[in-house]
């Protein structure tokens, strides 16, 4: 057994791209405009990688023939989206060809009858509900980054976000797909059903693959009727512990299911107000709960707010603030979208973690971090969705660290971290993916059994291991 190996794409090779795609969508032997397709949104560029050419195919049909082109030569193949992802899924690790699906960007069919809608990879997704606001419908599988990121993307990360308590992620609502397979067919998968039991689940396979399996060309999603009522509770708690023990209790001891419980410590508010130049009360708090309730009318929302605002109350919340209009609601929640974006800017050595527990595991996962993070004297802000066990950390040292001290300490620290996050019955990833970031802790989570299996599934659907190589877990093939 040995690991695969590629060959380069040669000035020959991009005369062929051109001919599939035209001259104008296939960039190469340009270093600078090749350069914002060697990385997605992992600060450390260590990370990244330069690709060799850049093809913006616009149908199926050629994204089959680049496929083709690709095994013929063994060229390696790496789809993009937004390149919005935080695993370094996007990027092409063993340079060759990215293929960037941003000219497929249409909605092709509102079907309100079946309350679906078919829309290719490229679309933004919060332009799918822009687009079904007027027919009093939404898509209700949405990331946080909806305003940047790709509809393809978030099907191949299996994306969640906010409102995943009571929407659940992506893969719900993925009805159908039309895909180009590693070796260049164009199949269908599903298709406007909301039973299908016809063979293999191949769209739960799909769904969360990181485009090691195949290229999305269409997508079929569910759409539900858009909610009639919408409110945020923001409850301000004296401490992070306080704050999110008392997530559990609103899930178990209300008897609702809330849209959305988001966690936000006093140190991910104030970076996030200081970067939007907002002034939300987190000096009042050590820690705050964002909590939607919508549902088909006003008086019922308000009795679920209301029990939920008394709850928090009787958790120990100082303060329960409503936001009863799109204005305060917006203002809240641009906070909490922007966390990200403002540590981003804090610092360059910094390592951005997405782990996920069982949601009664919630206070023992985020105590933990902080015993973590004062044992090895580094910053780690905890925030995310806390009501579906979803937690995010912004690791980082103090500002006098330098890189290479810093790329000595962080795999300790990680280490100990996903060793927690396990013994809680935790995984590595709750909706950013493995891609080559995370995939060396992947036999922490997961035996090697399992592995063998989903390098079974990669070799039998992708022989020469063009797509995607080098994420998740590490493929060997015979020559």
């Amino acid at each position: 057994m040995v690991e695969t190996t590629y060959n380069p794409v040669t000035p020959a090779i991009a005369d062929e791209l051109r001919r599939i795609v035209g001259d104008r969508f296939v960039l190469f032997g340009d270093a600078e405009k090749l350069e914002p397709y060697s990385h997605d949104e992992v600060p450390d560029r260590r990370y990244a990688h330069m690709p060799e050419a850049v093809v913006r195919p616009d149908s199926a049909e050629q994204i089959a023939a680049i496929l083709k082109l690709a095994n013929r030569e063994r060229i390696a193949v790496t789809p993009r989206g937004a390149g919005s992802g935080l695993s370094g899924g996007a990027v092409p690790l063993h340079g060759g060809i990215v293929l960037l699906c941003d000219r497929m960007n249409r909605i092709v069919e509102l079907d309100r009858e079946n309350l679906m809608i078919v829309v290719e990879p490229g679309v933004v997704t919060a332009e799918i509900n822009e687009h079904l606001r007027s027919y009093g419908l939404f898509y209700a599988g949405y990331p946080m980054s909806l305003e940047t990121c790709y509809v393809g993307g978030n099907v191949a990360e299996n994306a969640g976000g906010g409102k995943a308590v009571k929407y659940g992620v992506t893969g719900r609502y993925v009805l159908g797909l039309e895909m180009v397979t590693p070796t260049g067919e164009i199949v269908q998968l599903g298709g406007k059903l909301l039973k299908d039991v016809t063979g293999y689940n191949f769209i739960g396979l799909m769904v969360g693959s990181e485009g090691t399996l195949g290229v999305f060309t269409k997508i079929t999603l569910k759409l539900l009727p858009l909610p009639k009522a919408n409110v945020d509770l923001l409850a301000l708690f004296e401490t992070a512990e306080a704050a999110i023990a008392a997530v559990p209790k609103i899930q178990t001891e209300s008897g609702i299911i809330p849209t959305a419980i988001e966690f936000m410590d006093r140190t991910s508010v104030q970076a996030a107000c200081e970067y939007l130049n907002e002034s939300l009360p987190y000096r009042q708090a050590g820690a705050m709960l964002l909590i939607t309730v919508d549902g088909p009318d006003a008086g019922q929302v308000e009795t679920e707010y209301e029990a939920i605002g008394e709850l928090c109350l009787q958790a120990g919340a100082t303060e329960v603030y409503v936001a009863d209009n799109y204005t305060t609601s917006e203002r809240i929640w641009k906070v909490r979208r922007n966390i990200a974006e403002a540590f981003a800017l804090l610092s360059k050595l910094q390592a951005n973690e997405d782990l996920v527990v069982p949601p009664a595991a919630i206070p023992q996962l985020v105590t933990g971090v902080g015993r973590l993070a004062a044992k090895y004297g580094v910053h780690a802000p905890c925030y995310g969705h806390a009501g579906d066990g979803n937690i995010h950390t912004r690791i980082s040292p103090p500002a006098e660290t330098t890189e290479a001290q810093w790329n000595e300490l962080a795999p300790k620290v990680l280490t100990e971290l996903y060793a927690l996050t396990a013994s809680l019955g935790g995984k590595l990833s709750g909706e950013h993916g493995i891609g080559h970031k995370r995939k060396k802790y992947m036999p922490l989570f997961v035996s090697e059994s399992y592995l063998d299996m989903a390098r079974a599934v990669k070799r039998a659907m992708d022989p020469n291991n063009i797509l995607n190589p080098g994420k998740i877990f590490d493929v060997e093939r015979k020559d």
